[in-house]
């Protein structure tokens, strides 16, 4: 019996080894290196200063009009009317615009998860799932694969077309729109650097960060800087749920009901006649709630479904059908608030093909999943089957409120601009980091300044371009061939054109 089985010569079957089958290409850190440095031999990274306006550039005026078709219209005029506030008003509602702009400029061949509208107001704290406030993107309606410079442009126009806005000399513009461009080029060379994992786990936390700011800023610059993120985060963590609970709701006949506000807020009794509205909306929220994973479907199933209201967000957001609907839980004191945006087709897709997701509520999600260091728990999707006007349209379902803050544009100096543009250049560079060739990315980009300078007189050009475009539409709005809502404003003088 000794020695039974043991000799592989003795007529023992050999123990085959499984070849391992992928589907997914791995080349090594030298090849990936190798198509970065091919990428910027086919395209100079000085190219990127590029903005190739043609004759056949398309009426801007005319996108807009064209995304209008789609929304509800009597919200189309205050979206017009929100992008008349300034040139950067415009410039957020001008997605489309500016995908239709990029869509001619040079192309480094290296693709990431774009958010597709990465401008610097889509960028804020919110509360992370273990409930610490991290910075991130905030905003993937348009996410799409592309280009990754696209999003980096579009950041970067936005600091050169916000410090317009606020008055800041043009010196001291090309400075904070190079560190934005900085920021991105040395995050993703060290990201480059990085194991799979750790650029997984990397995320900016907050108090973290201000922590190692106290140490190293001067100390003139502790209330100008720390002292005014340390009260924006502080507002932050008070809106949550309660907060929208104090603010949003009255009580009817006993019960809580959303406080109506027309037209930004309005009830969807309201908006909808039909004979079972209640049914209808159940069966909305139970196919989000197929969505969830187990132990988030469990959580929802604690809360009931007492109101739901149509509610007009943002700028670039504004005609999409949106609404917001209170749950609670064990009490009126165990409020939940839930947003159901509608996921229309990415502004990205007629210049870079369409969706892989049948769903764009599915669609904004993966790319929001993909992009964020951490996301919402109750993030799920849904497709109305068209019941209300025979129009099916695709949603996603996400918490109102939960410790979400944003920075003070209007409020910002050039050293607060600055101290911004790191923390979105290394938000961004980390979320392409995570979706793309971070090793192949970081060879195009080089530890020279030539990307810098490249894509900050990029920045310049676009927004004269922005600026142009947005005159054309104060014109169009006092000549009376747009109607713009302006919410109890007045409108602007048209600027020269």
């Amino acid at each position: 019996m000794a020695g039974v089985g043991l000799d592989p010569g003795a007529g023992a079957p050999r123990r085959r080894i499984p070849t391992p089958v992928s589907e997914v290409a791995h080349p090594s850190r030298d090849e990936r290196r190798a198509r970065g440095k091919a990428a910027r031999s086919a395209v100079p990274r000085a190219r990127h200063s590029e903005l190739p306006i043609e004759t056949a550039r398309r009426d801007p005026l005319a996108l807009l009009a064209q995304q209008a078709v789609s929304r509800v219209p009597e919200l189309v005029p205050i979206r017009y009317g929100r992008m008349m506030a300034s040139e950067f008003a415009f410039f957020r509602g001008a997605a489309y615009v500016m995908a239709s702009d990029l869509h001619h400029t040079p192309d480094s061949g290296i693709s990431v998860q774009l958010c597709g509208d990465a401008h610097l107001s889509n960028f804020g704290v919110f509360g992370s799932p273990e409930r610490r406030l991290i910075f991130d993107i905030n905003d993937f309606d348009e996410t799409h694969p592309g280009p990754w410079e696209w999003d980096l442009k579009r950041l970067a126009a936005s600091f050169e077309i916000a410090c317009r806005d606020q008055g800041i000399p043009a010196r001291e513009r090309t400075t904070i729109v190079a560190r934005v461009v900085h920021a991105y080029r040395h995050a993703m060379i060290d990201f480059a650097g990085k194991s799979n994992l750790e650029v997984w786990y990397a995320r900016l936390d907050t108090e973290s960060y201000l922590e190692d700011a106290r140490a190293g800023i001067g100390r003139d610059l502790h209330e100008m800087v720390i002292g005014r993120a340390e009260r924006i985060l502080k507002k932050a963590r008070a809106k949550d749920s309660m907060h929208a609970l104090s603010r949003m709701t009255h009580r009817v006949d006993g019960q809580l009901r959303i406080t109506p506000d027309p037209p930004l807020v309005v009830p969807l009794g309201d908006l909808v006649d039909m004979d079972d509205l209640s049914n209808w909306t159940h069966l909305m929220l139970q196919a989000y709630r197929q969505t969830l994973p187990p132990d988030r479907r469990y959580l929802l199933e604690q809360y009931r479904l007492v109101d739901v209201a149509r509610k007009v967000v943002g700028v670039g957001s504004v005609g999409t059908r949106c609404f917001i609907a209170l749950l609670l839980g064990a009490d009126d004191n165990d409020p939940l608030f839930l947003q159901v945006k509608e996921a229309q087709a990415s502004v990205l897709e007629p210049f870079l093909g369409h969706s892989m997701y049948a769903n764009h509520g599915e669609r904004v999600i993966a790319g929001q999943r993909t992009m964020q260091a951490a996301s919402d728990i109750f993030l799920g999707w849904q497709r109305e089957a068209g019941d209300v006007d025979g129009v099916a349209r695709d949603f996603y379902w996400r918490q109102l409120r939960d410790w979400k803050g944003s920075a003070d544009i209007a409020q910002m100096d050039p050293v607060r601009f600055t101290a911004y543009a790191d923390l979105c250049g290394w938000t961004l560079a980390r979320a392409h980091a995570r979706s793309g060739d971070r090793i192949a990315i970081a060879a195009y980009v080089g530890r020279s300044e030539r990307l810098d300078e490249a894509v900050t007189e990029f920045s310049c050009q676009y927004a004269d371009l922005n600026a142009s475009d947005y005159a054309r539409l104060c014109a169009a709005v006092a000549e009376g061939r747009i109607t713009a809502d302006l919410e109890g404003g007045s409108p602007p003088e048209p600027p020269a054109m």
